[in-house]
């Protein structure tokens, strides 16, 4: 129901209320202030209130947000598909420097030249810019390749325009690869995530059983 069908609503109660409690009609047309008070106080306690989801569906409207659900994007070069996402919400906003924004996790596959997966990305949250073209990722961020090796960090940026090292992040990483973990902080990776590097590797190489790991 829109915002303001509802509010006029609420007018036409307060008002129909007053003028039974006042007697006002045809033959009594005097409005005193005694009446108007009445009107107004009347028009304070009718309840007549907007649910949650109708004022955040109006709030979003009036600052330029679209919603969608169950969002499907394919990214395609040449009529080829380079990456496939999916999120329950997605949120466009549109301003001076207008970005989309999936607040409730995200999934994206990511293709060859052969249109087959070579790796995975999920992320609890992800802000995509569109004048930069590229998104944050942040929040249990995990990237696995075809191979089994595993990034674990909580941010992480995607930019397409980086060829060869579009993955790549300040913050501390943990690399899983086969039996073995890598930690450090800072990392640039490739899109398809089988040539990394840890800009500042923790000493050594921990060689832990897989019964240890995660599930993917």
């Amino acid at each position: 129901m829109h915002w303001r069908f509802i509010h006029n609503r609420c007018w036409l109660i307060a008002t129909k209320r007053w003028l039974y409690i006042t007697g006002f009609n045809k033959q009594n047309k005097t409005i005193t202030p005694i009446c108007t008070l009445l009107l107004v106080m009347l028009m304070l306690a009718t309840s007549c209130g907007n649910s949650d989801a109708e004022i955040d569906a109006y709030n979003k409207k009036s600052l330029g947000i679209e919603e969608i659900k169950n969002a499907d994007i394919n990214y395609t070069i040449g009529g080829k598909p380079k990456a496939k996402l999916t999120s329950p919400i997605m949120l466009r906003v549109q301003q001076s420097n207008p970005y989309v924004e999936f607040p409730k996790t995200l999934h994206v596959d990511f293709f060859n030249e052969k249109g087959e997966v070579d790796s995975r990305l999920d992320a609890r949250y992800g802000k995509y810019f569109e004048q930069e073209s590229k998104v944050f990722l942040k929040d249990s961020v995990r990237v696995i390749n075809t191979l089994g090796d595993t990034l674990y960090c909580n941010e992480l940026w995607w930019d397409r325009n980086r060829t060869g090292r579009e993955f790549y992040t300040d913050k501390p990483v943990r690399i899983r690869k086969k039996m073995e973990v890598t930690d450090g902080t800072g990392m640039e990776a490739a899109q398809d995530f089988k040539n990394w590097v840890i800009l500042n590797p923790s000493k050594g190489v921990m060689k832990i059983p897989a019964s240890e790991f995660p599930d993917n």
